[in-house]
């Protein structure tokens, strides 16, 4: 079958879009094809700071044949709809259609509508300038006279369809006066000339030739060999950046590996400084010492080009920057170490974090406060995490984060220990961010958690008290990732919190701030105001919030192979707003699950709970309280109500002093006596009272295992 090759010739495309860019292009051609009937057998796009291509592979020579009835009005319909139905059929005369009968809805017309397939090139000359007028560039931009918007001046089109084995034709089109041919043109500078390519083994290897290597996993995998081969030879190792690895792959298409070096003396800077600067400035990686693990004097550089100098131009031009930049980096750090944090914490006065939750400053106090109350709690010293909360935001206000935001926090912990702070206060400084995703790691000191928790319940709650919740997709506070943070540091840290008390008195202080001096009036019948009164407390606000964290739960015990029924199942309870008592009762619940008795006792509670609900629904009654042991007709009702009492005490005992496996044990119990009381008694007996009676034992077997989880949320 026939492959089609297709490329994209431009001006340089952004390193951030080229990967995106590649993805479309293989959608939009390939949804295309297979809409129009062309069901292809294998695609692959690539992308280079240059162009964009795509090769598909097994391309049938044309299109099916379709072949389809269309129906028509009925027969005797008016002459209109008889005219409308033969132009979209493509029929001359009403003759030409034949008559279908249907005893219901009476005779009516049929077409049989017969469309020879197209030839797959006339097709694919239609898709492909479709697919580059409409192309989803992040950012486009007009040139010359022409109409067409592209991410950067399109210069040429390349675009063959054929048989591998043979010569392959052009796809014939045009794009804005650039019509698509077979020629492309390899590396700017050391092969300039233009190519002609026929088919994909061909493109990539005449490309090759000329100096550029298409595929940037290539790329990537040469940028990363090399530059651990050249770090290794002068003794120092690689520090890996898969980030700077994937943009360095899309600003070249012929990667050269080069070293440079600057002045030790900058050594003094922390090493993340060095080598934010180096990375944001001049697209380098770093490399260290692998005997101390600090960075050592030197940088590796890509280049697009093999200079005939060696690449000593180009190092040097490199250097000249870095130490340029470097130098300021100095200044900056040095220049922050002259100032005190605490002495820049009245800056924050003028500084608002929110336009509705006040200043920095009113949030710094808020995080104190509550860090204070959770510090007992987390083990921590009550004066050191009071010292890390007024001074965890202060590097904000420094030269260093104002250059590189992403380093907020490091430099914090850097100044607080050059300042001579405790350990503890200067780790908060950095840790009280963490954990800021999934693979993020987890503080473990005491005062960096609570300052931690303090931080994240701040924001959360501070948010829900202006109704800015996260709606869909959208959470532009990213209150999601503070949720699943205040998660992880009580889950693996194993603390114990009841967050619904600590949201309540947050949220008392966010709203004292919020409504200090608003007050609401009543309006008199006669005219003006009387009655005033406060804002009242919204007291839905902490349930609301304590959903949202058990949302954020659920999805984290997923991500571990929890299951979401038994996740339901414990939360469902009330008052579950100890994240770690809820973790240890679900993995209780599983370990029962996962036993004979276990199933069995599931089944005889679903059957008892749907019994319930159907009886329920139909009497409009809801069967509850205490039952009569004068109804009881047969010994395993008497039996089943003793088990039901003995076993909901222990179970509640063993829940009360948080022995979730003992709760388990003693709802087991339940089992045999739940089997032989469904075996032997019927539940809807002629008696109402005696129907009435069983249906409250019913309930009863569903009130015991209340005390360890809803059942009727579970699975299976």
């Amino acid at each position: 079958m026939p492959d089609l090759l297709f490329e994209l010739f431009s001006e340089e495309i952004p390193a951030r879009m080229q990967g995106r860019a590649a993805d479309d292009l293989k959608k939009l051609v390939t949804d295309k094809l297979v809409d129009a009937g062309l069901v292809y057998e294998g695609a692959t796009a690539f992308a280079t700071p240059r162009r964009l291509a795509l090769a598909v592979q097994g391309i049938p020579v044309r299109q099916p044949d379709l072949r389809e009835e269309k129906k028509g009005p009925r027969v005797g319909a008016p002459e209109k709809a008889i005219e409308g139905f033969l132009k979209s059929a493509g029929l001359a005369d009403i003759s030409q259609a034949t008559v279908q009968k249907d005893p219901k809805k009476g005779d009516f017309y049929v077409a049989l509508v017969e469309k020879p397939g197209r030839p797959a090139i006339d097709v694919l000359a239609e898709i492909l300038p479709l697919v580059v007028r409409t192309f989803p560039w992040p950012k486009s931009m007009r040139w010359g006279s022409g109409r067409l918007t592209w991410v950067r001046p399109l210069h040429s089109i390349v675009a063959t369809f054929g048989p591998e084995t043979e010569d392959p034709d052009i796809v014939p089109f045009a794009v804005d006066h650039i019509a698509a041919g077979d020629t492309t043109k390899g590396h700017r500078f050391l092969s300039p000339g233009t190519i002609r390519v026929r088919h994909h083994d061909d493109y990539v290897q005449k490309l090759l030739e000329a100096k550029v290597v298409l595929d940037p996993a290539r790329r990537r995998e040469i940028v990363l060999h090399e530059a651990k081969q050249l770090a290794f030879a002068q003794g120092y190792e690689l520090v890996e950046d898969q980030g700077l690895l994937e943009e360095v792959a899309g600003l070249v298409e012929w990667p050269v590996v080069l070293m440079g070096a600057f002045d030790p003396a900058f050594l003094t800077i922390p090493d993340e400084v060095i080598r934010s600067t180096i990375r944001a400035n001049q697209k380098c990686f770093v490399v260290r010492d692998p005997k101390t693990g600090k960075l050592a004097p030197r940088f590796i550089l890509v280049s697009n080009t093999e200079a005939t100098d060696g690449g000593q131009a180009i190092v040097a031009g490199n250097e000249r920057v870095i130490r340029a930049r470097l130098s300021d980096a100095k200044f900056f750090y040095e220049t922050d170490l002259s100032t005190r944090l605490e002495a820049r914490l009245p800056k924050f006065e003028q500084i608002v974090f929110h336009e509705k939750l006040g200043t920095q400053a009113k949030r710094i106090a808020r995080i104190a406060r509550l860090a204070v109350a959770l510090a007992p709690l987390v083990g921590a010293d009550v004066d050191k995490v009071r010292r890390a909360a007024q001074l965890c935001k202060a590097d904000l206000l420094t030269e260093v984060v104002g250059e590189f935001p992403e380093l907020q926090g490091l430099m914090g912990k850097y100044y607080a220990l050059a300042q001579g702070e405790d350990p503890s206060v200067a780790a908060a400084c950095e840790e009280h961010y963490k954990p800021q995703g999934p693979a993020d790691r987890v503080p473990t000191d005491p005062v960096s958690i609570a300052v931690a928790l303090a931080d994240k319940l701040d924001i959360l709650v501070g948010f829900w008290a202006i109704d800015e919740k996260p709606t869909g997709s959208k959470d532009p506070y990213a209150l999601r990732r503070a949720a699943l943070g205040v998660i992880r540091l009580l889950l693996e840290n194993k603390f114990r919190l009841s967050l619904g008390s600590f949201i309540k008195g947050h949220q008392s202080v966010i709203h004292e701030e919020l409504h200090r001096h608003t007050t609401r009036f009543d309006f008199a019948e006669e005219g003006g105001l009387t009655n005033p009164r406060a804002v009242p407390l919204d007291e839905k606000l902490p349930s609301d919030l304590l959903a949202f964290f058990a949302d954020r739960l659920k999805v984290q015990l997923r991500e571990q192979g929890a299951r979401h029924d038994l996740v339901d199942a414990v939360l469902a309870l009330s008052a579950q707003d100890d994240l770690l008592l809820v973790v240890r009762r679900i993995e209780a619940l599983a370990n029962f699950l996962d036993t004979e008795d276990g199933r069995n006792l599931l089944a005889g509670v679903k059957r008892a709970t749907n019994i319930l609900r159907i009886e329920e629904k139909r009497d409009g009654v809801r069967y509850g309280g205490a039952v009569d042991p004068a109804l009881f007709r047969d010994a395993e009702e008497r039996q089943l109500s003793q088990a039901i009492d003995t076993a909901r005490a222990a179970a509640e005992a063993a829940v009360a002093r948080e022995d979730f496996s003992a709760a388990m044990a003693a709802i087991a119990t339940l089992r045999p006596v739940v089997d032989a009381f469904f075996d032997k008694v019927t539940v809807n007996a002629d008696d109402k009272p005696v129907r009435a009676n069983r249906l409250r034992l019913l309930d009863g077997i569903r009130a015991a295992t209340l005390a360890v989880a809803d059942f009727s949320r579970i699975e299976g």
